[in-house]
């Protein structure tokens, strides 16, 4: 749930944008996402991955990003804050780095070539 009161949730089915109603730029269609999107995954033991996503944009409602993910990838995950320089990233439970790649393309959050796969 948006805390400040001055943003309002978009309520279409694939808006993950935080929009300000009484800006001069209410209702056009800009591309949020200015910068890479980082996709990395971790091996936490012999068996177990995580999956990073980190880059993403501000201006997103990354709670509902995570909501939409571990529905449709049936895992569980969480936003992390740890570096400052770095922002909010995106934590999955196993490996989903192509899963996540074609989210973001298929809901227009970044393009195609902002997107960076890591790992092996």
């Amino acid at each position: 749930m948006v805390e400040d009161k001055s943003f309002v949730f978009v309520s279409s089915s694939n808006s993950f944008t935080l929009i300000d109603p009484f800006s001069d730029s209410f209702g056009d269609k800009e591309n949020v996402q200015s910068n890479s999107v980082h996709i990395r995954i971790f091996q936490r033991n012999a068996r177990k991955r995580i999956t990073n996503i980190e880059g993403l944009s501000e201006k997103l409602d990354l709670n509902r990003i995570l909501k939409t993910l571990r529905k449709q990838l049936c895992c569980n995950g969480c936003l992390l804050e740890d570096d400052p320089d770095r922002g909010i990233m995106i934590q999955l439970q196993g490996e989903h780095r192509q899963e996540v790649a074609s989210f973001l393309v298929s809901e227009e959050i970044c393009e195609k070539n902002q997107i960076v796969i890591h790992g092996y």
